[in-house]
């Protein structure tokens, strides 16, 4: 375990009276040009210009088997489902996520150690990296309910004290993304801009806001502007295939009213030299299951 370092200047202002939009500070790829690693140049380019690349067949049709047979145990297990890493959807009291996975289950931590996917997130972060967050999402059919729009590096900024934006993640699909249940939707280039919300953090707010996030949310108005520049791109894809996108990206996705499941593995990867400090814009830290403080690279 690493004592997390006091807090450093604030680069991204957010949690204030007012929405505060803030051109981004950082670099987006951090490896020098020709760095080797399993992402080509222009795979790079393409996530350096639209903030995320979708690659298609990461996992095998086995592999997904394993990893969802894995997925079905966990949320079958009570000792999981009582578990404070577990979060229920408010209506219907089914499993939404669990978080820390990689460390509930060897299957998912041999998933973060692949090479495939560490190798990918240290050659856009030019760095040794370690997992700031794991969980599975579970999205069954019939109402499973959807994540609103934001940027997860306002709520790490903000609640976890990431300092600066060299952080990236990965959606693993284990279940076919479909443009009808409920999959990603990211509007290209918005991770160059950092938009700061208004409203000041709750205290525990992280109770809430797993079920459904309430504050670091944009305005619509900010929103509109967003997917005016922008626009919005809605990812599908086989099960196996996975979405890796810039921690800034503006995203959400919509519920899932068709009788397809949607559950997919995600994680947050985050280089040793950004390791969290105090939180920026929060009364205290949100657990370590949510936010790690344990920076110790993947190996």
């Amino acid at each position: 375990m690493t004592t997390a370092p006091e807090r450093t200047a604030d680069l991204y202002p957010t949690r204030g009276r007012t929405e505060v939009a803030t051109p981004r500070q950082d670099s987006v790829v951090w490896s020098p040009p020709g760095t080797p690693g399993p992402f080509g140049p222009g795979e790079l380019a393409a996530f350096e210009r639209d903030g995320f690349a979708a690659v298609d067949g990461l996992l095998s049709a086995e592999e997904v088997l394993t990893y969802r047979a894995e997925l079905d145990r966990l949320i079958a297990d009570p000792a999981v489902r009582g578990d404070e890493r577990s979060i229920v959807e408010p209506a219907s009291g089914e499993i939404r996520s669990v978080f820390e996975v990689h460390r509930l289950s060897e299957v998912f931590a041999g998933l973060v150690r692949d090479p495939r996917v560490v190798g990918r997130a240290r050659q856009i972060l030019g760095s040794d990296v370690y997992v700031h967050q794991s969980r599975i999402n579970v999205k069954p059919g019939f109402g499973a309910s959807g994540f609103y729009w934001h940027s997860d590096f306002e709520t790490w900024h903000a609640e976890d004290g990431l300092p600066r934006m060299r952080t990236v993640s990965v959606s693993i699909a284990l279940t076919d993304n479909l443009d009808t249940n409920g999959g990603l939707m990211i509007m290209p280039g918005s991770h160059l801009t950092f938009l700061g919300c208004a409203g000041a953090t709750p205290k525990d707010n992280y109770k809430r806001s797993l079920q459904m996030q309430e504050a670091g949310t944009p305005s619509d108005e900010a929103l509109t502007g967003f997917a005016d520049r922008h626009g919005i791109r809605l990812f599908t894809g086989r099960a196996g295939s996975a979405t890796w996108f810039d921690c800034n990206c503006m995203h959400g996705s919509g519920d899932n009213i068709t009788p397809y499941p949607r559950s997919n593995v995600f994680i947050v990867f985050n280089s040793v030299e950004n390791a969290a400090v105090e939180p920026f814009a929060a009364p205290v830290r949100r657990p370590e299951f949510i936010g790690a403080r344990d920076f110790t690279p993947v190996r």
